[in-house]
């Protein structure tokens, strides 16, 4: 295989270049034009995009927030490297969607909140909890997902342009920000929209032609238990005793479901794993979450649920076989073992599974489309990074920054926002080398495997806290704390000895890290539970009078609830309209004399200076979860029909 160097000379035609530029240009437009359609002046109007958004957008927002990057470079990598098991983790979703709107949802909507941690504190009172999840979610959202969706993106910017890497990513971590802190939630909610139909389109063709080339599915059936690697002669036998199951695909790498103790990914833990970590993504994550929040009913919630289940169908197909298909056409680059030689091809050791997207991208697309498919790339990295900043933003501004200055006012916090943006920017670009240094030969175990040691807790906590009246603050925060802890106790051994591979097997102790990811993930749940149950019932109680439209049961209840959070919340709001009329008493002098450039300044950092000014803390009409009950029957009798494809699928490929 190529360099670098030279496999960048593959996107230089005009065709390609043609393509890219007017992507970028479509992109900039819609991102503009939405600036236009909504209130950007307002928290709920930036943050929420003003809960107007019906349910085609948030079912496209949904699933282009999810498919980054780091899918099209992780689950066909995996693929490649062990067979479909990998598409467990979509088609698992198709299930989970409909808790987030049937069962979540409503009673985030009734909570009147923006944020999760939002959720919490007013279903509990009390910071600790509050400020726990805001911090753990930042470095979550930080140093995992924008991590591996940069690392992800820069593997096919390498393989695809042979650009150095830093200017590659900041060039895009750049323009995904300023789309970013100009539109606000509604911008990136339509932009989204435009690029699902992209990720789509230019996958669905690469699929094609992959096909063609491989023979159909027949072919692919036939063809990929014999790719195997033939660079072995290569091999120093003094140096290195390689196993022939290093090379040699797996004998289930066409079924769904494997074997208890030996598969690669157990059905267990497939099952029942998968799902808890999905329950914490689909259900209380603020990127997944927000954007249901943005919509204008209930109804348009579910449908757009619905939408995003149909989408999930697709990557088994148009990434998890095309890495497949990958690993039977090049073999010896994406199926190398030998580590000299997978130094030689992707410029790590411990394989080179990751590439086998960008390779069948660069090697199988005629130009113009494979232009298409690098703007297919970079849409899907700079719509998950897009999301996660506006999601952090949101998180840092309403969570964090109003305990640190409680008279903000309302520009100030959208200000902060935009700010806090462009720091975590900065923060990424630093840890690129870090991400560099840490690549390993399958990015999506990686994904999951801290999905599974961190996340089960916050899952438990959610679940809990929606559907168990009884569980109090206390049971609350022991159970995420003593969740982290044993979460980090199998972490940070996994981490310090390394997860190993095949040639170099990992010296952590079997007692740690003998255990899968996913088995550990539900054994962590269990615990968690256990432990918030077992604290709540030995504290006391919190009142029916503090939890109406809070949990689950009182979702339609009509009394009055007192929040635990009201006298603090009462105090923010009080201050930030004493702010608000000291900022319009000290400007209304100043106010005439400002230059044209300084009004377009203020237009570009707050959305507009009228409505915000004129009523700072008007308070916004919380949705109703009440439904027409036509369109109620029509998406439930839909989510219904969901669930039968899904099983269907399911049982095909189990």
């Amino acid at each position: 295989m190529e360099n670098a160097t030279s496999v960048g000379a593959v996107i230089n035609n005009p065709a390609d270049i043609v393509v890219i530029v007017g992507y970028f240009v479509t992109v900039i437009g819609v991102g503009v034009w939405s600036m236009s359609r909504t209130d950007r002046g307002t928290v709920g109007g930036y943050f929420l995009a003003g809960r107007t958004m019906t349910w085609w957008p948030v079912g496209a927002s949904l699933f282009a927030s999810n498919i980054g990057s780091g899918h099209f470079v992780g689950l066909a990598g995996t693929g490649a490297a062990s067979g479909i098991a990998v598409g467990a983790f979509e088609w698992n979703a198709l299930f989970v969607v409909l808790l987030l709107g049937w069962l979540f949802v409503p009673v985030y909507l009734t909570a009147g909140v923006i944020t999760m941690p939002q959720y919490l504190k007013k279903r509990f009172g009390g910071a600790r909890i509050n400020i726990y999840l805001s911090v753990i979610s930042l470095f979550l959202y930080i140093f995992t997902k924008i991590s591996v969706d940069m690392f992800s993106g820069a593997v096919f910017i390498q393989q695809a342009l042979g650009l150095n890497i830093y200017v590659a990513i900041i060039a895009l971590l750049l323009i995904t920000a300023l789309y970013t802190v100009t539109g606000g939630l509604a911008a990136l909610m339509y932009t989204d929209t435009f690029q699902t139909f992209v990720i789509i389109a230019g996958a669905f063709i690469l699929t094609g032609f992959s096909f063609a080339e491989v023979g159909g599915y027949d072919g692919l059936l036939e063809k990929y238990r014999s790719a195997l690697p033939s660079r072995l002669a290569s091999m120093d036998p003094q140096r290195y005793n390689i196993s022939s199951r290093c090379y040699t695909p797996r004998h289930d790498a066409f079924r769904l479901l494997r074997d208890a103790s030996s598969g690669d990914l157990p059905w267990p833990g497939v099952v029942f794993g998968i799902a808890i970590v999905g329950i914490w993504y689909w259900c209380s994550d603020q990127v997944i979450v927000q954007r249901c929040l943005a919509a204008r009913g209930l109804t348009h919630v579910k449908a757009g649920c619905i939408m995003c289940g149909y989408l999930k169908l697709l990557p088994m197909f148009l990434m998890v076989l095309p890495g497949m298909i990958s690993r039977v056409l090049y073999p010896d680059d994406v199926g190398c073992v030998v580590p000299e030689v997978c130094k030689e091809v992707c410029g790590t050791e411990v394989g080179c599974s990751n590439i086998a997207y960008p390779k069948l991208v660069v090697s199988v697309m005629p130009n113009g489309l494979r232009g298409l498919m690098l703007a297919v790339m970079l849409a899907a990295l700079m719509s998950s990074l897009a999301s996660i900043f506006n999601s952090s933003s949101t998180l840092f501004t309403m969570d964090i920054w109003t305990r640190v200055r409680p008279r903000a006012s309302e520009r100030e916090l959208i200000i902060v926002g935009r700010v806090w943006v462009l720091c975590i920017v900065a923060i990424s670009i630093c840890w690129i080398p870090i991400v560099q240094a840490a690549q390993s030969g399958q990015l999506f175990d990686y994904i999951q495997s801290v999905s599974s040691y961190l996340a089960p807790p916050i899952a438990a906590v959610f679940l809990l806290a929606v559907f168990v009246k009884r569980v109090n603050e206390a049971g609350a925060f022991w159970g995420l704390i003593g969740g982290l802890v044993m979460g980090l106790c199998r972490m940070v051994p996994e981490f310090w000895f390394g997860t190993g591979s095949c040639i170099y097997p990992s010296n952590c102790p079997f007692l740690v890290c003998g255990i899968h990811y996913l088995h550990f993930g539900i054994i962590l749940f269990l615990c968690t539970s256990v432990l918030v149950l077992a604290v709540s019932c030995f504290t006391q109680p919190i009142e029916d009078q503090h939890l109406h439209r809070l949990v689950f049961s009182l979702r339609h209840s009509k009394e009055e609830r007192m929040d635990l959070d009201h006298e603090e919340g009462e105090e923010g709001r009080r201050a930030r309209r004493e702010a608000e009329e000291r900022t319009r008493e000290g400007n209304d002098g100043a106010e005439q004399e400002k230059a044209a450039i300084c009004s377009l300044l203020g237009w570009f950092c707050s959305g507009g200076t009228s409505q915000d000014q004129q009523n700072p803390e008007e308070p916004e009409k919380l949705p109703d979860i009440t439904e027409n009950p036509v369109w109620k029957n029509v998406v439930d009798a839909n989510a219904v029909l969901m669930m039968a494809v899904a099983v269907f699928m399911w049982g095909y490929f189990a």
